[in-house]
């Protein structure tokens, strides 16, 4: 049982339930500003791996790839301590400025853009990696056939001598 002494006690900011949603709005401005900045870097390195496919340089394009997961692992991690906050009500959330929650709010906006551009240029890159594989296994049937007729050739040519 809590009696007068313990509240006597307690600060004030021990029960401000405005400081701790200040604090919960700063948080959450802080993992909108980081999703940004891993959602920019993911972009980036979109763009990038397109040009790669583009040249067929491999060994860089898997070293892409290795950084591309490891920047879709720190994602996933700040998408797990943002899901509290899609729960709440936005309109209840107190912030220290209304310059503060704009902020907030134009980086959310960005940030599905962001979202909806890396998922364009996956499209994208898969569509160009099927081209790619298809020439390639037309080339390679195109070896294969010229391969086959020259050892028909050379064993017509065996017969005769």
């Amino acid at each position: 049982m809590i009696d007068d002494a313990d509240l006597k006690r307690s600060s004030a900011t021990d029960y401000d339930v405005t400081s701790m949603q200040s604090t919960s709005t700063e948080q959450l401005a802080e993992l909108i500003r980081k999703k940004h900045r891993v959602l920019v870097q993911l972009r980036d390195a979109g763009q990038r791996q397109s040009d790669l496919v583009a040249s067929g340089d491999m060994p860089s394009l898997l070293k892409l790839l290795a950084a591309k997961q490891q920047l879709i692992s720190a994602l996933h991690g700040l998408e797990c301590n943002l899901r509290p906050y899609y729960d709440e009500d936005p309109d209840s959330r107190h912030w220290n400025s209304p310059q503060d929650r704009a902020q907030c709010a134009q980086q959310a906006v960005e940030c599905n853009a962001l979202l909806d551009d890396i998922v364009r240029l996956e499209k994208l890159g898969a569509e160009t990696m099927i081209e790619r594989r298809n020439e390639v296994a037309e080339q390679l049937q195109q070896v294969h056939a010229a391969a086959h007729v020259r050892s028909a050739y050379q064993a017509q040519r065996q017969n005769r001598s």
